[in-house]
């Protein structure tokens, strides 16, 4: 159909909805300690996310997990002693966090559960999946949202996940 054939109708449902939260569509929504695992059950117009699996982890601050102060090395010759920054231990266990859903997606991947994948992060998770991603998953990622939503109710995750990934016209 010739663009100059096609009615005002026709091209308001083309450009209407850009969302790349189709049908069949799966979205990871994580921070450091919890994740979802979510699949778009309708289409994009009218997005109904449902929760297939969750993944949690526990992770305390890092004054419960480090019982040592931090370290101390002589600088040279001197009587000069520097002090060496403590462990984050928290953050460390946040980045296992991040490379053991990458992992997860990769093995879902390589089975073929999924082709269309939208990643939903805190920021600096998002980035730690980033690095982890094995190619196989990178291919079906269609959209990324650095919004924290883990304890957002479903129906309100699927709006912002919409929201934020659909390009702007």
């Amino acid at each position: 159909m010739a663009l100059g054939s096609m009615k005002p109708t026709d091209i308001n449902q083309v450009t209407h909805n850009r969302s790349p939260l189709t049908h069949g569509t799966w979205v990871l929504v994580a921070d450091g300690e919890k994740a979802l695992f979510l699949r778009n059950v309708t289409d994009a117009e009218d997005p109904h996310l449902e929760v297939f699996r969750e993944e949690e982890q526990d992770n305390p601050p890092t004054h419960e997990q480090g019982t040592d102060r931090p370290g101390r090395f002589n600088d040279g010759p001197s009587v000069h002693r520097s002090a060496v920054d403590d462990t984050d231990w928290h953050w460390l266990e946040k980045e296992r966090f991040a490379a053991d859903l990458a992992d997860i997606l990769y093995k879902l991947a390589h089975k073929g559960r999924f082709e269309r994948l939208i990643l939903c992060a805190a920021p600096k998770i998002l980035g730690e999946l980033r690095k982890e991603l094995h190619k196989v998953v990178i291919d079906k990622v269609v959209a990324e949202a650095d919004l924290t939503l883990t304890n957002h109710p479903v129906d309100e995750i699927a709006k912002r996940v919409a929201d934020a990934t659909t390009p702007k016209a």
